[in-house]
């Protein structure tokens, strides 16, 4: 069966190389299902998980935005942020979570609710990725 090559980039390097038989994540213009030869495009990412499908395995990646690059053999995320399923401090996610949940409560004029929002939204894909829950 007929692969595709998958890099996932941060600035902070690298976060994941491998050969995969299908890539599934949420573009903002709603889901994609990636296989080998599939048609050249590039799309902006949400916040989310990216599925990695190889043999009967499934390996997860929570990306914070950016883009998709599809080439028929390859695909290339940059993301703003990326990390495995078991790269995630879990914990930490979890006070990201409760920090952002506070600032969203609170009733001050200072909070940047959009910025908390994403704060939220973030720290929750972190949570469920780490935890598998997609």
């Amino acid at each position: 069966m007929k692969t595709l090559k998958v890099n996932i980039v941060t600035p902070d390097g690298p976060v994941y190389d491998s050969e995969v038989d299908m890539v599934s994540t949420k573009a903002q213009s709603g889901e994609l299902g990636i296989l080998p030869g599939h048609i050249p495009m590039v799309a902006p990412l949400q916040i989310g998980a990216v599925r990695l499908k190889k043999g009967g395995d499934t390996e997860l990646v929570a990306v914070s935005g950016g883009f998709l690059e599809v080439r028929p053999e390859q695909v290339t995320i940059l993301a703003q942020s990326a990390e495995t399923a078991e790269a995630i401090d879990i914990e930490r996610a979890k006070e990201a979570k409760g920090r952002a949940e506070g600032r969203l409560q609170g009733s001050r004029d200072d909070v940047d609710f959009r910025r908390a929002e994403l704060s939220l939204k973030r720290a929750m894909n972190r949570i469920n990725v780490s935890e598998r829950n997609f």
